[in-house]
């Protein structure tokens, strides 16, 4: 086991051969962030071919003017891999720590346009709640800060995220817990905390709830990283999650529930308007 995982070693960073669904919208030659602030500009002024949005997504968009608020927390199952596609990395973390979610993001409604603001490999994004909903491989689920809270702290969040989309710094492979770098979780958290309320605190990731149910994962992982980041990854590692009902954002005191985890994450067919978009998705747990 320990050789094979030495073999895999070089490749466990590198983006997968087959990215999720959102990597596969960047045409080919292109370099930067797709969805940072050039690129928005660059749409914007018809240098970069406008995004095209289906009959099915624009439902979407339409479900998102009508339900979400400035502030409001979208969560979502994504689909990020690593060794080349072959290890679903946010499931892996998900199920370790027994949420039905990965990934979390932020939404602003912009001339009534709710996009989302998160973070990707290749930096802090803005997207169509069309567009990041591609990435959804399973429950949707959206919280909401309690309405005592709204007027004083949604301007401070959404200014730290204009803030952070402008100054674009990097993804954190590391999972660590400064500033000089971010993964998506992280980036929620902290606008948050900008705005002076605390979501959740750091869990270690051998602390999770179903984390000694994945040991060679967690083993493997460790060693690999061992040889990839300066700070590797290990269970005394603390960080940010999705979370459920007892810990991670999911679980804030502070936060309401618009959305509850049973959301299908694909809308029907635009034909057929007697299909509900709202359906219970089950257990994910797996």
């Amino acid at each position: 086991m320990l050789s094979l995982l030495l073999w895999f070693m070089p490749i466990l960073l590198e983006s997968p051969s087959e990215g999720e669904a959102t990597d596969r919208l960047v045409p080919a030659g292109f370099r930067g962030n797709y969805w940072g602030p050039e690129a928005c500009k660059a749409r914007k002024e018809g240098k970069l071919s406008a995004l095209k949005i289906t009959p099915e997504m624009a439902r979407w968009d339409d479900w998102g003017r009508k339900v979400l608020k400035d502030g409001d927390i979208v969560f979502r199952m994504g689909d990020a891999r690593v060794l080349r596609g072959l290890f679903p990395m946010s499931k892996f973390y998900a199920n370790c720590s027994n949420s039905k979610f990965s990934h979390t993001g932020i939404v602003e409604l912009e001339d009534g346009q709710p996009f989302v603001y998160d973070t990707t490999g290749t930096g802090p994004a803005r997207q169509p709640l069309s567009i990041w909903l591609l990435d959804n491989v399973g429950c949707l689920g959206v919280k909401r800060l309690k309405e005592g809270l709204r007027q004083e702290k949604v301007p401070k969040i959404l200014a730290y995220l204009h803030r952070t989309f402008k100054e674009q710094p990097p993804f954190d492979y590391e999972l660590g817990l400064d500033d000089s770098a971010l993964y998506c979780v992280e980036m929620t958290e902290k606008a948050y905390r900008y705005a002076g309320v605390r979501l959740s605190e750091p869990v270690k990731i051998g602390d999770m709830e179903r984390a000694t149910e994945f040991p060679v994962c967690m083993l493997g992982i460790g060693i690999c990283t061992k040889f990839a980041l300066e700070h590797p990854l290990t269970a005394e590692t603390p960080v940010y999650f999705p979370g459920n009902e007892r810990h991670g954002i999911w679980s804030s005191p502070d936060l309401v529930v618009v959305v509850p985890p049973t959301f299908r994450p694909a809308v029907p067919d635009a034909a057929d308007s007697s299909r509900p978009l709202v359906a219970d998705f089950g257990n994910t747990r797996k």
